[in-house]
């Protein structure tokens, strides 16, 4: 079966369906628990739709630290059953689930005292690797000082007396998500973004769908269902508002702030990890960059937009620079994101507990809510949130199936890898292109090459973020459902947050490709245009200049 292209036609048709079907289960919520929560109904036989008021990842799942781990942190609070649920997951992704999208990195954490923390810390990555690491990853090994140095040339040697290097996973976070939506629309589920839920619809006391608005058209859709799935995250509070009820918990959000560096900048062969007074910092390979992250602060103005301010840059710059032989400055500084964690806050609960963890509850019949967690147990937390919701339907609904279930690209990855070579030959790309492909769309590649073969031109890097193709760029409208220039360039490329300008040299030339594919006319694509200028601006907490002003854009007309 051929996988589900998400472009234009695609949404026509599913807005189609919306209006016109009582779905088994409608999920409301579009990152990584409400995509997975689709792909799991959808595979258990239910008949799905997926809804989400702007595009795939656009809060929390696309902010993340990118990476799917443990929690070894989490050993020191005796959290046994998480970190051990997350480590089995973690190796589900990277040998059944997603290989072509998530991958081992290596982490160094250094050591400041020479035989009370290598024994602790050694004991607490023994562990780790005990309850499930060493099955699918290298296990951890000890250092000394020299040899951490030669791992990581980039540190003081004053700031460590040994480390220890373990491994764990990463992943674009934003492009998973995408695929998983996209995996839940290939077998079956009805799935569109830019559908905001603006009510609920009710029979009496019970929730039976909900008022969706496609944002694109202004049309207000009904959208029937037996059962709703609330999986909005930090958004959580206002959708039990819109229900009229009150959950058994309530969520606070914290932001968590990272900045990203050029590779050169910080000498290192692998990853790093430390502890803070605060939080704990990473640093993370990301391509051409390091990711420096992450700050863990309330933030109390509500869910959307929120911005690092300089406080968390520079105290994400103290805490690193007090690792570094050769301190970074902001000018160093090439890209900054911001992004909020749901955290539970139960009225009796140990909050510090459940902010770890994920919760599901009914607080009115019909509507099943599940928020909290972790993007690496986001699959445990769609099939319990699918469960409870499958408790409520008269006939008998299978075990989940998502443990077994491959996303999108996953199957014949590893054979297209090992052709890697061949298929630079055919295609004449490089064959460094091909890997980058590869890794970000796996065995879907053959579409992609197919653009390039109907259009050379397509194969060339796209302006203004090199690290690309601009098949990339065209192949995000026609088949992964991107609608703006916004959902192109900040989450199914990665641009707005790699490239120093947040993108906007490369805007221009991106309108000019999507827009046929999307019907733009002229004004459609200065709007576009204007838009992206203003969520570049916002994303950094700057002023945006005036509509339609030529200087926002880095590249003429």
């Amino acid at each position: 079966m051929k996988p589900v292209s998400l472009g234009p036609p695609y949404r026509r048709d599913a807005l189609r369906r919306l209006a016109g079907t009582e779905f088994d289960v409608l999920v409301v919520g579009g990152g990584i628990v409400g995509a997975g929560a689709a792909l799991d109904a959808t595979s258990r036989g239910l008949s799905v739709a997926l809804v989400e008021a702007r595009d795939w990842a656009s809060g929390t799942s696309s902010r993340s630290s990118k990476l799917v781990h443990g929690g070894l942190r989490y050993l020191e609070q005796r959290d046994f059953g998480l970190v051990r649920e997350a480590l089995r997951e973690r190796a589900l992704l990277l040998t059944r689930l997603a290989p072509h999208l998530v991958r081992p990195v290596p982490f160094l954490y250094p050591l400041r005292h020479r035989l009370w923390e290598r024994c602790y810390v050694g004991a607490g990555v023994t562990l780790y690797d005990t309850m499930g690491g060493s099955r699918v990853m290298p296990r951890h090994r000890q250092l000394s000082r020299g040899a951490a140095l030669r791992e990581a040339p980039a540190l003081r040697r004053d700031a460590l007396v040994g480390a220890v290097q373990y491994y764990d996973a990463q992943v674009d976070d934003a492009r998973y998500t995408m695929m998983v939506a996209r995996t839940a629309a290939h077998y079956g589920a009805c799935v569109a973004t830019r559908t905001e839920v603006t009510g609920f619809l009710r029979e009496g006391e019970r929730v039976t769908g909900a008022a969706v608005l496609d944002t694109e058209t202004g049309v207000e859709i009904p959208v029937r269902a037996r059962r709703v799935v609330n999986a909005t995250g930090v958004w959580t509070d206002g959708a039990g508002r819109m229900a009229q009820t009150r959950t058994p918990f309530s969520v606070r959000a914290s932001k968590g702030v990272h900045l990203l560096v050029r590779r050169d900048r910080i000498p290192l062969n692998t990853g790093l990890i430390c502890r803070t007074g605060k939080s704990v910092l990473f640093v993370i390979p990301w391509g051409r960059h390091w990711i420096i992250g992450t700050t863990d602060t309330p933030w109390e103005d509500g869910p959307d937009g929120p911005v690092a301010a300089p406080g968390d840059v520079g105290y994400l710059l103290d805490e690193v620079n007090a690792l570094l032989r050769t301190p970074l400055t902001l000018d160093d500084v090439e890209g900054v994101y911001a992004g909020l964690r749901p955290l539970l806050s139960g009225e009796t609960d140990d909050t510090t507990r459940l902010s770890r963890e994920h919760t599901v509850a009914e607080p009115v019949p019909g509507l099943v809510v599940v928020t909290g967690g972790k993007f690496t147990t986001y699959r445990v937390m769609a099939q319990d949130a699918v469960d409870a919701a499958a408790g409520g339907l008269e006939e008998a609904v299978p075990p989940s199936a998502t443990a077994r279930l491959p996303i999108l690209g996953a199957v014949g990855f590893e054979v297209l890898w090992n052709e890697r070579r061949h298929l630079a030959e055919g295609s004449g790309l490089h064959v460094a292109r091909v890997e980058h492909l590869l890794k970000r769309y796996g065995s879907c590649i053959p579409e992609l090459l197919a653009l390039i073969a109907q259009d050379p031109s397509l194969g060339e890097p796209l302006p203004g973020a090199p690290d690309y193709l601009c098949a990339e760029a065209v192949y995000a409208a026609t088949h992964e459902g991107a609608l703006t220039l916004e959902d192109v360039l900040a989450r199914r490329l990665r641009v707005s947050m790699e490239e120093r300008d947040g993108g906007l040299a490369a805007a221009r030339h991106v309108a000019g490709l999507i827009g046929p594919v999307l019907g733009w006319d002229a004004a459609d694509r200065t709007a576009e245009l204007d838009r992206y200028v203003r969520y570049v601006q916002a994303e950094r907490g700057e002023d945006a200049p005036a509509a339609g002003d030529p200087a926002a854009l880095a590249t003429p007309a």
